[in-house]
């Protein structure tokens, strides 16, 4: 069967057509003979293709519409823009006499050509104000080219102006929907730039007056509101957004900077900053102060208070005040200490919240003051962190603990100030720390570094002082355990037993009982010094132990056996003067015991010894005075081999 398609031949004739459609169908044409043909066929060939012509011509009959419709629109759309062309030209020619007349009519006049004046003038406004409504539909259409010709046009006219703050109050309708003035400043300014090259002849003015607009309107208002909101009523927060704010407007201020905005952009930015900012940077530093004043105040009180602890008064010119100097100088009692419990008032979460507060006053110092003033607002907030920190806090807790280490007579005395180092040479780590890190590049290249130093050396030496004082004072009270720990525990027996054959102790109980504090003591100042202090205080501990040992030992006198267990003692007391690790003190319990054996020795052989490699530098009245201690020493006349 064919298909309608087919049948269409140029040119077209509808009886050929109908000839043609009869033969291609089975039984409708005269091939076969009369009995192929079937008329009943060629009639539902002919309605069925009948059918199909009239769906034919609907389809082309919608097409010829669609066509018809397109045409007629694309006629009317070339109509206006012919329209559009003429009335532009007809503006152009319109704006070129009013612009000539108006000259023109500068030059008459006014008594006789007062009514033409006025006419002109009329026009010329007429006009004028037909541009700028003409520019306003082309920015709302989105024509560029129309706005760049009116604009053009307008630029001869005073109205240009007003054109120009249509055009920046148009741009920023709809522009400020999210709730980021900052991200939504910079989206605008980066489409508007896009815009102005393509509308105007002098993009970078617009694009200055632009800006300048949302800096004295949009931006100005929204900052306003912020910090006026907390200025009075939440100091923290005030100064917290004034930094965020600052922050994100020159940060914003960078961004614009890309844009052609004339020759000195720079400092026309500045500018629209320091319109801004300027009476809310005039204060700044003042209420930077007051609030770390506050807030350091409230951070020491309410650490105390959480201790129920009640500061001390620690002043200068008190009774109380030369008492304390005069136990310091001498050790001598003069009233009991005050007992801490064990607490040496020193916390570390109370350094890191000062330290935390100021190292945002610092950052905030950075970004806020005026370059030249910066290095003197940053010693200020310097100054308060030596109050806050060194003086209320590690200064106090120092003097806590002098006053509360026992003479040096006390018994079980719990010696607590070695714990108070320990913290306080942490806590002033992280104090220089913050120094180097955060104070010093802001006035490195300043006259206050040498103010910052002074201050930072007079702070550390006053600290030193104390520190060791109570060092000190600690070893004294050390030493004075060790001395009661002798005086209780060693017998006069020890070294001179009354069944010389029958002595089965390596060491007697009083070196045991010292050794074991002096290990304990060792370990607690290896755990309270850091670097060469560590050693400094161990050299001088251990100077003293072995003082009081040499001079312990010359209170007693000494049989063979006797002097044979003097001899184990002061070698254990060497082992326990290996754990100092400092060559010195053994060399002294070297030495000791060295001298030891000149309790024991045979007499015949005393010369010979005291002549040996460790004895023979040694003072003879010293040797002498060793040799006294033996019980054997008048029998044996040991005097006269120093006489």
């Amino acid at each position: 069967m064919a298909t309608t398609a087919q049948l269409f031949e140029e040119p077209f004739d509808a009886d050929e057509y109908i000839e043609r459609l009869a033969w291609r169908t089975p039984g409708g044409g005269s091939k076969g003979g009369a009995e192929a043909f079937d008329p009943k066929r060629l009639l539902e060939e002919f309605v069925n293709h009948i059918e199909e012509l009239k769906q034919l011509d609907e389809k082309i009959q919608r097409r010829v519409e669609k066509l018809e419709h397109q045409c007629h629109r694309e006629a009317k759309e070339f109509a206006h823009k012919v329209q559009d062309l003429q009335r532009s030209n007809q503006i152009k020619e319109a704006a070129d006499i009013i612009q000539k007349l108006h000259l023109i009519a500068q030059e008459l006049p006014f008594d006789r050509f007062a009514d033409v004046k006025a006419k002109i003038a009329s026009k010329y406004h007429d006009l004028e104000r037909q541009l700028i409504q003409e520019f306003t539909a082309a920015q709302r259409r989105g024509e560029i080219g129309r706005m760049r010709e009116v604009a053009a046009v307008l630029l001869h006219f005073k109205g240009y102006a007003h054109c120009v703050d249509v055009y920046i109050k148009q741009c920023q309708e709809g522009a400020y929907l999210r709730n980021d003035v900052f991200e939504d400043t910079a989206v605008l300014c980066q489409k508007v730039n896009k815009q102005v090259g393509e509308v105007f002849s002098s993009p970078e003015t617009i694009m200055a007056k632009l800006i300048q607009n949302i800096f004295e309107y949009k931006l100005q208002a929204h900052i306003k509101g912020k910090l006026d909101e907390t200025r009075h009523s939440d100091v923290e927060q005030y100064l917290k957004n004034l930094y965020e704010l600052y922050t994100r407007t020159t940060a914003l201020a960078t961004k614009l900077a890309e844009f052609n905005l004339g020759s000195d952009k720079h400092t026309f930015l500045s500018k629209l900053i320091k319109s801004i900012f300027s009476s809310y940077l005039e204060s700044y530093v003042e209420m930077e102060r007051e609030y770390l004043r506050t807030r350091g105040a409230m951070i020491l009180q309410r650490y105390y208070d959480s201790k129920n602890h009640q500061k001390r008064p620690i002043g200068t010119g008190s009774i109380q005040d030369l008492k304390e100097r005069i136990r310091q100088k001498t050790n001598l009692a003069l009233g009991p200490s005050i007992d801490t419990h064990g607490e040496t008032f020193l916390s570390p979460e109370l350094v890191v919240n000062l330290l935390q507060e100021t190292r945002h006053a610092f950052e905030r110092c950075h970004r806020l003051s005026d370059p030249s003033d910066l290095p003197k607002n940053a010693f200020s907030i310097f100054l308060l962190l030596v109050d806050h920190l060194c003086v209320e806090h590690i200064d106090y807790a120092l003097e806590i603990g002098l006053a509360a280490i026992p003479s040096s007579d006390a018994k079980n005395a719990n010696l607590y100030f070695l714990d108070v180092v320990q913290q306080a040479n942490s806590i002033f780590h992280l104090f220089d720390k913050q120094f180097n890190d955060q104070l010093m590049p802001l006035i490195s290249s300043s006259p206050k570094l040498a103010e910052c130093l002074h201050k930072k050396k007079e702070v550390i030496e006053q600290m030193e002082v104390k520190l060791d004082t109570g060092i000190d004072r600690t070893l004294n009270c050390m030493v004075g355990q060790m001395k009661h720990i002798l005086a209780t525990e060693q017998r006069k027996t020890d070294f001179r037993p009354e069944d010389e054959n029958n002595v089965m102790i390596q060491y007697t109980a009083a070196c045991s009982k010292v050794c074991a504090y002096v290990s304990r003591q060792v370990e607690h100042v290896r755990k309270s010094m850091d670097g060469k202090n560590v050693d400094t205080v161990l050299t001088e501990l251990g100077v003293r132990f072995h003082r009081l040992i040499h001079e312990h030992l010359q209170q007693y006198s000494y049989s063979s056996m006797g002097g044979m267990l003097a001899i184990c003692d002061v070698a254990e007391y060497r082992k326990c003067a290996k754990d100092f690790r400092v060559p010195l003190v053994l060399q002294l319990f070297d030495t000791l015991h060295a001298l030891c054996n000149l309790l024991v020795v045979a007499p015949d052989n005393l010369k010979q010894v005291c002549s040996g490699e460790q004895l023979t530098n040694l003072d003879r009245n010293l040797l002498h005075a060793f040799v006294q201690l033996r019980v054997d020493y008048r029998s044996a006349r040991l005097g006269r081999h120093f006489s």
